[in-house]
C-alpha cells in the first residue's frame, strides 16, 4: 500500500513538475515573442501612453509687394479639444457642451456632433481648429473658472491671412487646412515658405493626464522664409480695376494683363480675370458665372459647372494658357524684317483689300483696302496683306529664325507653377500659305507671358530677359537669404532695329489703331490685336474673339511693356476700343510710382490743367481779377465783400476755362451729386459738368472725332461733392477693328 502511495505521489509530483516546466517555457516564449517580434509596436504603445507629442505649427513666411505692403501673412490660431475621459457626469458634459457650442457659434447639428465626441471612449477630441485669439481666451475664462482645465485643451496653430483679398490672387495663390501652398506664388515656393514644425513632449501620469513642465521636451519651430515680390500693389490694383470693370462691362469669358519692367524682367502687375478671394478661393465671384449657374437645374450637373469654373478662376491664364496673338505679332514681324535689312521705313505696299496666297484668298480687315503706305503706316493700319508680303520677303528660315529668338519656342522659366508650352509650327512645317498666316499673327499659340518678354526685348533695346516674380528671400530675421538678378538670354534685334519699331508703335497710338492707348505727356507706343477662336462658336452664333493691346512707355527711354487681353466680349469691338484703354489708365498711374516725370508737347501744354490761386481774404473785386488773369471764370456764391471760401481750394489743379467758386458768407459749401458721365460726348459731358456747377478735366487722344465717348470718371456717379469740384473725365473712341 505504502509502495503504491509513494509510486502515486511520484506520478503526481512528474506531472506537476513536466506543467510547471511547460508553464515556464511557455512564459520564456512569450517573454521572447514580446521582447523580439512585438517590441516595436509595445514600445510605441508604452511611449504613447506615457508620452504626450504635440506638434508647434511653424510660421509660414509672409509675402510682401515691392513696397513692403503686406499681401499674404500668418498669424496664431487655436485648436480647441476635449478630454472626455475626464468629465465626471452628465450635468458637467451639459455645461461644457452648452457653453463652447455657444461661444463658437456651433448650430443644432454641430452642437450635436460635439456632445456626440464627449462619449466616446477617447482622451483627445478636436472640437474646433483654427479659431482666433478672442474666442480662445473666452473658453479659457470659462474653463478657469468652472476648474475644466482637464477637459478642455488648447493646440496652437497657424493660419494664413490675405489683407488684400483678391489683390494679385492668380500670382499669390492660397493655402489649404494644413498650411500647404495649393496654387501660385504660395505653392511655387512652399519649401521657402512652410518653415520646419516643433515639438512638445510631456510625461503623463497613469490616468493620461500632464505632468508638471519639469518633464516636458520642446524643439523650437522655425519659422518660414518671406518673399518680396515684384508686383508693385498700386499698379496690380489699377490692373485689376480696368480689366475687371471691362470684363463686366462686356460680359467677356476672362480678361487678362500683365505689366513688365521691360529693363530688368520684374512683373510689376499681372492678374487674370475672373478671379477670387484668396481668403475664401472656393466662393464664384464672377456675376456672370452665377448667373450661368442658377440657370442649371440638374444638381449633379450644377455641381460639375461650380467645380470648372472654381478651377478657371484659380488659373492663371497669362502662365497656364496659350491663344492666338493676333496682329500684335506684326512687331515681331516688322522687327524681324527690319534687322534682317528685307524691308526699311520707306519701303511701301498698296492694299487693295485682301491678297491671294495660292488657293487663298486673305482679306485685310479693312476689305476696302488702305491704299498706298510705307510701314510705319502698314502698322498703324495693322494691314494683314503688307505683313503677307513681308514674310515672305523674310522667308521661312528668317521667320522661324526670329521666332526661336523672341523666345516663343520654349517657356521663359518664370517662377509661377504651371507654365504651359507654346503650341507652334516647326521651321519644316511651313509652306507659303502657314507663313503667310503667321505673318499677322495667326497659326501659332504663345502664353501672354511669352509675348509680354518679345515685347520687352523691342522695348529695351533688343534683349530677351528671364521674367520673375520674386526679387528677394529673406530669413525670419529679415535677412536676405538670396536676392534676384536680372538674367539677359539672348540680344534678338539691335538697338537701332529698336527704336524704329518703338517709334512705329508710338505712331499706332499717335495716329492709327491704338489711339486710346495715349497718355498726356508718356509717349505712349502700341499694337493692336484680334484672333479669331475657330472651331469654338456653334453654328448661328457670333464668331468669337480674344482682342488685345501691346503697349510700351515711354516710347523714347521705355519703363514698361504690357499686354491686355480680352476673351469673347459680347461685341465686335477690337483691341483698341477695349484694352487700350485700360492699358492708358494703368500707364497713367505706373509711370509717377516708377518716377517718371511727364514730357509735355507743345499742344499737350495748351490743355494742361493750371494751379488755382489762392484768394482767401481778398475782396470780391480783387479775387475776381486774380482769376480771371489766370484764364479761369469766377461764381460768388453770397453778398458779402470778402472771400472767406473757395473751391477748388488754392493749390489745386483745375482745367483752363475752369470755374472757381467763392464763398463770402460763413457756411458749408454747398454740395452737389455727380452726373454719370460714362457715354456722353466731350460737348455732352461739359454740359453735364456745367449744369452741375463742376469743372472737368478732360482725358484722350483724337478727341474732335466721332464716336468719341466718355468711358471713365475720376469720381464715382452719385458721390457728393462741392460745388467746383474738378472731375476728370476719360474719352475713348469706339471706331474700333477687329485687326
Amino acid at each position: 500500500m505504502a509502495k503504491e502511495f509513494k509510486k502515486g505521489m511520484l506520478k503526481r509530483i512528474l506531472i506537476l513538475a513536466v506543467v510547471i516546466i511547460f508553464l515556464f517555457c511557455a512564459d520564456g516564449v512569450r517573454v521572447f515573442y514580446l521582447q523580439t517580434i512585438r517590441s516595436n509596436e509595445l514600445a510605441s504603445k508604452a511611449q504613447s501612453q506615457q508620452l504626450s507629442d504635440t506638434e508647434v505649427s511653424a510660421m509660414r513666411g509672409t509675402i510682401y509687394d515691392s513696397e513692403g505692403n503686406v499681401l499674404a501673412q500668418s498669424a496664431t490660431v487655436w485648436n480647441v479639444f476635449v478630454d472626455p475621459g475626464n468629465i465626471d457626469d452628465e450635468k458637467e458634459r451639459t455645461l461644457v457642451v452648452d457653453n463652447l457650442s455657444k461661444m463658437l457659434k456651433f448650430d443644432e447639428k454641430q452642437k450635436a456632433e460635439f456632445l456626440e465626441k464627449t462619449r466616446k471612449k477617447t482622451r483627445y477630441a478636436v472640437i474646433a481648429k483654427k479659431i482666433e485669439n478672442d474666442i480662445k481666451e473666452e473658453i479659457a475664462a470659462f474653463s478657469a473658472k468652472n476648474k475644466l482645465g482637464d477637459v478642455i485643451g488648447y493646440e496652437q496653430t497657424t493660419r494664413r491671412y490675405y489683407p488684400h483679398n483678391s489683390l494679385a490672387s492668380s500670382v499669390i495663390g492660397f493655402t489649404g487646412d494644413d498650411n500647404q501652398g495649393l496654387t501660385g506664388i504660395e505653392s511655387y515656393y512652399e519649401k521657402d515658405l512652410r518653415g520646419t514644425n516643433g515639438r512638445i513632449v510631456t510625461v503623463k501620469d497613469a490616468n493620461s493626464n500632464k505632468l508638471p513642465t519639469d518633464y516636458e521636451t520642446s524643439i523650437d519651430a522655425v519659422d518660414g522664409n518671406s518673399l518680396v515680390l515684384t508686383i508693385n500693389q498700386t499698379i496690380q490694383y489699377y490692373l485689376e480695376k480696368g480689366l475687371r470693370t471691362t470684363m463686366e462691362e462686356y460680359k467677356a469669358k476672362g480678361a487678362y494683363g500683365i505689366v513688365m519692367d521691360c529693363n530688368t524682367g520684374a512683373i510689376l502687375g499681372m492678374s487674370s480675370m475672373p478671379d477670387y478671394d484668396c481668403n475664401d478661393p472656393y466662393k464664384i465671384t464672377y456675376r456672370k458665372t452665377k448667373k450661368e449657374l442658377k440657370k442649371i437645374k440638374k444638381k449633379k450637373e450644377k455641381n460639375e459647372a461650380k467645380s470648372l469654373a472654381i478651377q478657371n478662376q484659380w488659373r492663371n491664364f497669362t502662365v497656364s494658357d496659350t491663344y492666338v496673338p493676333g496682329s500684335v505679332f506684326k512687331t515681331f514681324m516688322a522687327s524681324a524684317a527690319l534687322e534682317e535689312n528685307v524691308v526699311n521705313l520707306d519701303t511701301s505696299y498698296t492694299c487693295t483689300g485682301g491678297i491671294q496666297v495660292q488657293q487663298y484668298f486673305m482679306h485685310c480687315h479693312y476689305h476696302a483696302g488702305h491704299g498706298t503706305q510705307n510701314l510705319t503706316q502698314g502698322l498703324e493700319n495693322s494691314c494683314n496683306p503688307f505683313f503677307i508680303t513681308i514674310g515672305q520677303k523674310l522667308g521661312v528660315h528668317n521667320y522661324f529664325k526670329y521666332f526661336d529668338a523672341f523666345g516663343f519656342t520654349q517657356k521663359t522659366g518664370i517662377d509661377l507653377p504651371g507654365e504651359a508650352a507654346s503650341q507652334y509650327y516647326k521651321e519644316d512645317q511651313y509652306g507659303i500659305v502657314e507663313l503667310s498666316s503667321a505673318s499677322f499673327g495667326q497659326t501659332n499659340s504663345l502664353t501672354p507671358i511669352q509675348v509680354a518678354c518679345g515685347l520687352s526685348a523691342i522695348a529695351n533695346g533688343g534683349v530677351l530677359l528671364k521674367p520673375y516674380i520674386v526679387s528677394e528671400i529673406k530669413d525670419a530675421n529679415g535677412n536676405t537669404v538670396k536676392k534676384t538678378q536680372k538674367k539677359e538670354i539672348k540680344r534678338v534685334i539691335s538697338e537701332e532695329t529698336s527704336e524704329k519699331v518703338r517709334t512705329m508703335m508710338k505712331a499706332v497710338v499717335d495716329e492709327g489703331t491704338g489711339k486710346n492707348g495715349y497718355v498726356a505727356g508718356y509717349r505712349v507706343g502700341g499694337k493692336t490685336g484680334t484672333s479669331t477662336k475657330l472651331g469654338e462658336s456653334k453654328k448661328g452664333e457670333r464668331t468669337k474673339y480674344i482682342v488685345s493691346f501691346a503697349a510700351i512707355a515711354p516710347a523714347d527711354d521705355p519703363r514698361v511693356a504690357m499686354l491686355i487681353i480680352m476673351d469673347e466680349p459680347n461685341e465686335d469691338l477690337g483691341g483698341g476700343a477695349l484694352c487700350a484703354p485700360i492699358a492708358a489708365q494703368v500707364i497713367e498711374q505706373a509711370m509717377p510710382v516708377l518716377n517718371v516725370e511727364p514730357k509735355y508737347d507743345d499742344e499737350e501744354t495748351k490743355n494742361l490743367s493750371i494751379t488755382t490761386p489762392n484768394v482767401l481774404g481778398s475782396s470780391t473785386s480783387g479775387a475776381k481779377s486774380t482769376i480771371e488773369s489766370k484764364g479761369l471764370k469766377v461764381k460768388i456764391v453770397g453778398t458779402g465783400k470778402t472771400v472767406l471760401n473757395q473751391s477748388p481750394a488754392s493749390g489745386n489743379n483745375i482745367p483752363t476755362n475752369g470755374t472757381v467758386v467763392l464763398y463770402t458768407e460763413k457756411g458749408e459749401k454747398e454740395k452737389v451729386k455727380v452726373p454719370d458721365f460714362t457715354g456722353l460726348t466731350v460737348s455732352e459731358a461739359n454740359s453735364a459738368a456745367a449744369d452741375a456747377n463742376l469743372n472737368i478735366e478732360i482725358s484722350g487722344n483724337d478727341l474732335s472725332a466721332s464716336n468719341v465717348v466718355a468711358y471713365r470718371q475720376s469720381t464715382d456717379k452719385g458721390t457728393e461733392v462741392d460745388i467746383g469740384s474738378v472731375i476728370t473725365v476719360s474719352f475713348k473712341n469706339t471706331n474700333s477693328v477687329l485687326d
